[in-house]
């Protein structure tokens, strides 16, 4: 495989270095590195990020590839500067059994973009009753650790308990969609006064605060870790807080639309259509009080990761009147713009504090092994080169997967991700895409032993 010497990035501390990627490492890290042998990157003006991860995408592959594949999702991954992705097991086949997890990571390693961790199901069938084949999924060859049943919550108080008892005995975590559905049947967006004037079913805060706090005490009684997804509401931001004072064994995460995005767009701003299905995803897009609570956490800790939920769907299921719309946002693409935008440029956060929340902290919840890892000398080759200066109107030409119901067409946003590299392999230069040919035959020299 060839080297690659990327010349005079901005590390997050400030400082600025040449990263020399050999194979799967980094193997130097400094000033007039010797380019003898390498590919040179100019990053003059870019900053060197470790890969990102997500820990919440939605990659559609088995049963809905009309919406996305693994290929595809890993494209779009890639393409927004992410190195791994924790796909969730809402596929059809539902990913509760070792052998739809094995396929969804074999066909992550044979697409090459990034590493496709599989997330297990909770439940047989998503169906809450009954408890899938966690066992079986973490000793499997995907050796599953993260187990969830997003897109519905794990409701029975007994199931949920067996199960972070089950997950305790290997060291997993359980990620929770919380959401009380005798709460939300029938729910169309946030409740509250603009859900009445709208006519629309409203889908409470409550709802969602409700099952965390149940969740966090049933974690410290199993002594259990618990990981709690898309956190949404400010109530839920102070359940979550009060458990961490406690020493619970919680962690937490948010998307990049619940940062910026809210409840208003529904009834349309600025002169833009109401109703519009981009918006609508679950849970809902909440109030302006909401979002800053949410900003707040994320900047002092008490939410730990940006997580995309991203969640393709076809023309089909978004264009249409808004009761009849799918639920869901692609956001791979975007997610580090729409970070910037929320917490970097009103200072709440660094480029060492996103590179926490969006590589760090992720990889190490998620038990990723290899990435996550500060660039330094000897580290995983995962490395995303970003341009802060840049600024677009995001369009569709952004997008990378198969499906286009982004919140953000028309929008913006600062920033722009120009390299991205996986086990020291470009998956994306110079803006662009490498071709998946090229990407298919650097994974498999790593898969046969190339030298690290």
């Amino acid at each position: 495989m060839t080297a690659h010497l990327i010349r005079g990035a901005q590390l997050v501390d400030g400082s600025r270095a040449d990263i020399r990627l050999e194979a799967r490492r980094i193997t130097a890290i400094g000033s007039g590195l010797d380019a003898a042998g390498a590919t040179v990157v100019d990053a003059d003006g870019l900053i060197a990020l470790p890969g990102l991860v997500d820990l919440h995408t939605h990659l559609r592959e088995p049963g809905f590839e009309e919406s996305e594949t693994v290929l595809t999702g890993s494209r779009a991954a890639a393409a927004g500067g992410f190195t791994a992705v924790n796909a969730m097991a809402n596929s059809s086949p539902v990913a509760d059994t070792a052998g739809v997890v094995e396929q969804v990571q074999a066909l992550g390693d044979d697409a090459g973009y990034v590493t496709v961790r599989p997330i297990g199901a909770v439940s047989q069938g998503l169906q809450g009753t009954h408890l899938s084949e966690i066992g079986a999924m973490a000793t499997s060859r995907a050796q599953v650790r993260v187990f969830s049943d997003d897109g519905s919550c794990v409701a029975d108080p007994l199931l949920m308990r067996r199960a972070l008892e089950y997950i305790k005995g290997f060291g997993g975590v359980l990620a929770q969609h919380a959401q009380e559905p005798r709460l939300t049947i029938g729910a169309q967006m946030n409740e509250g006064r603009l859900s009445s004037e709208l006519g629309l079913a409203g889908w409470p805060a409550v709802a969602e605060e409700a099952i965390i706090a149940r969740d966090v005490l049933l974690a410290d009684h199993v002594g259990a870790r618990l990981h709690v997804c898309h956190v949404s509401t400010a109530g839920s931001v102070e359940v979550i807080r009060w458990a961490k004072s406690r020493g619970i064994d919680v962690t937490a995460e948010v998307t990049p639309h619940h940062l910026v995005l809210t409840e208003d767009l529904i009834a349309g701003v600025d002169g833009a259509p109401g109703y519009d299905a981009r918006y609508k995803v679950n849970p809902p897009l909440r109030s302006r009080e909401d979002v800053d609570a949410l900003r707040a956490a994320l900047a002092d800790g008490t939410i730990d990761v940006v997580a995309t939920d991203h969640a393709p769907h076809t023309a089909e299921a978004k264009c249409c009147e808004w009761p009849a719309a799918a639920n869901g946002m692609v956001g791979l693409e975007s997610a580090l713009s729409v970070v910037h935008a929320a917490v970097v440029e009103d200072g709440r956060l660094g480029w060492a504090d996103v590179a926490r929340v969006l590589s760090e902290a992720p990889a190490r919840i998620g038990q990723v092994e290899g990435h996550g890892q500060r660039i330094a000398e000897g580290a995983p080759a995962e490395v995303t080169l970003y341009d802060p200066a840049a600024v677009r109107e995001f369009s569709v030409d952004d997008l990378a997967g198969q499906s286009q119901n982004s919140p953000y067409l028309g929008m913006r946003l600062p920033g722009r991700v120009v390299a991205t590299f996986h086990h020291g392999y470009p998956t994306l230069l110079d803006g662009a895409l490498v071709d998946a040919e090229t990407v298919a035959a650097n994974a498999r020299a790593v898969r046969a032993g190339a030298p690290a």
